[in-house]
């Protein structure tokens, strides 16, 4: 599996093509939150798979500049490639860069009704960092601003 650096037609392919890449009725929030900032800007730290010319797996991350923590903003697999290894190769791509650069952890965050997102964490050994919410999820309260909760994932790296 080849990783490259999201380039800007990969990024134009990914905000087009955001329904297949998130099972979400929130489409048009997403894309928005997919800032061009995270190639512009962090466009060394944004990773593509391809298949072809189109992209399959996209993950947008960052190092923190208060910690020696690298942070995952965006992971994201078309529909018809999950199960493949795809978002894990990312994560260990990004991994072994981030170790390069002197990171000591590993965070990601998701929302608390995003099962498949906490699945996938899950199963990359990530734990789960909070208090158990009113239904037993354990949320970091507020992460997101006030009213916002998030599952907020880390990881020795």
């Amino acid at each position: 599996m080849k990783i490259t650096q999201c380039t800007k037609a990969d990024y134009d392919q990914i905000i087009t093509d955001m329904a297949d890449f998130w099972n979400s009725s929130h489409v048009d929030n997403l894309r928005k939150q997919h800032n061009p900032i995270y190639f512009y800007e962090f466009g060394n730290t944004a990773f593509v798979v391809k298949e072809g010319e189109t992209v399959i797996g996209y993950l947008f991350v960052f190092y923190s500049q208060t910690s020696p923590t690298a942070y995952v903003k965006f992971v994201g697999v078309r529909a018809s490639h999950r199960k493949r290894g795809v978002g894990s190769a990312l994560y260990e791509h990004f991994t072994s860069i981030a170790k390069g650069k002197g990171c000591s952890e590993l965070k990601a965050i998701t929302s608390p009704n995003n099962n498949l997102s906490i699945a996938f964490h899950r199963s990359l050994g990530m734990e789960l960092l909070g208090e158990p919410d009113k239904d037993g999820i354990p949320v970091v309260g507020d992460y997101a601003g006030l009213g916002n909760d998030k599952m907020v994932f880390r990881k020795d790296i």
